[in-house]
């Protein structure tokens, strides 16, 4: 088991998030990166705002941000993750769902929420890796979710 180094942990803003993943506005759905311990976990940051495209039909009365989005802000903040672990800043490759599995959804995000999504790695083998992920808001549980992704060049 490999233990949580706060100590080397990392933080990356947005610039340096789209130099390791594809992903451009309406599409990127983290802010920035905290906590990044090369291998092992990192926590993205999902400022929601009201203005997301999404919102203007998942519901226009009382909007609530998809349970797919906090997914894919999970799976997004895993590909930083794995970026970062493996040096691969400004290279061609795109990460894949392969399987998500256990998702949970406990409580609504909406417009005002500050997300906080933690991955851990629960194993990898050459380009496929598994990871946990959890989200957040004011401490308070909202969604979990296993997840397998793997990594392919473009």
């Amino acid at each position: 088991m490999v233990t949580k180094n706060v100590e080397n942990s990392a933080s990356i803003g947005l610039n340096e998030i789209k130099d390791m993943i594809p992903h451009r506005y309406p599409f990127l759905m983290i802010d920035k990166v905290v906590n990044l311990v090369e291998g092992v976990t990192a926590t993205g940051i999902k400022n929601v705002t009201f203005n997301e495209p999404h919102f203007m039909g998942h519901f226009p009365e009382n909007p609530v941000m998809p349970g797919v989005l906090i997914v894919e802000a999970m799976a997004q903040t895993a590909a930083v993750l794995v970026a970062k672990s493996l040096g691969l800043v400004d290279h061609n490759f795109l990460v894949y769902f392969l399987s998500i599995e256990r998702t949970k959804f406990r409580k609504p995000v909406v417009p005002g929420d500050v997300v906080e999504l933690t991955v851990n790695v629960q194993r990898n083998r050459l380009k496929t890796w598994k990871f946990s992920g959890l989200a957040k808001v004011d401490q308070n549980l909202v969604a979990e979710s296993d997840f397998t992704a793997m990594m392919v060049e473009r």
